[in-house]
């Protein structure tokens, strides 16, 4: 019978880009063999996230330029700590209990790293974003 931990990496997808060697240290490796999988994995939910985040704050990400959006979904995830923490629970609750421990042994520079991660990733699919416009 498979554990909570087994079916976590069983359900996850490969990312075959995402490099993995001995030269590296061990944030890299962590954030290479964990969070970038669990970040792709957890991607519709944190977009969902997102469009909610936008909506609480009244629909002001559809005025701004596509410049100033994407500063505002780098501000709203720097800044806003609720928010913050509130992703950082979506991404640490995806991970196997061992990821957990390697995680809690340097998460102040993981966090920097997860943080980063879903930015990039929001702003990469910025257009999924543009679509509600059109709803609107």
């Amino acid at each position: 019978m498979l554990d909570r931990s087994q079916y976590l990496l069983k359900i996850r997808p490969d990312i075959p880009t995402s490099a993995i060697n001995e030269s590296m240290g061990n944030n890299e490796r962590f954030q290479n063999q964990t969070l970038r999988p669990v970040l792709k994995f957890q991607n519709q939910l944190l977009v969902a996230v997102f469009k909610n985040y936008i909506k609480k704050h009244k629909n002001k990400f559809y005025e701004l330029s596509l410049e100033k959006r994407m500063l505002y979904i780098e501000n709203a995830i720097q800044k806003d700590i609720k928010f913050r923490n509130s992703l950082k629970g979506i991404i640490i609750g995806a991970f196997t209990e061992e990821e957990y421990l390697i995680y809690i042994q340097d998460s102040s520079a993981l966090n920097k790293r997860m943080m980063n991660l879903v930015i990039k990733r929001l702003q990469d699919q910025i257009q999924i974003f543009e679509q509600e416009v059109l709803i609107h």
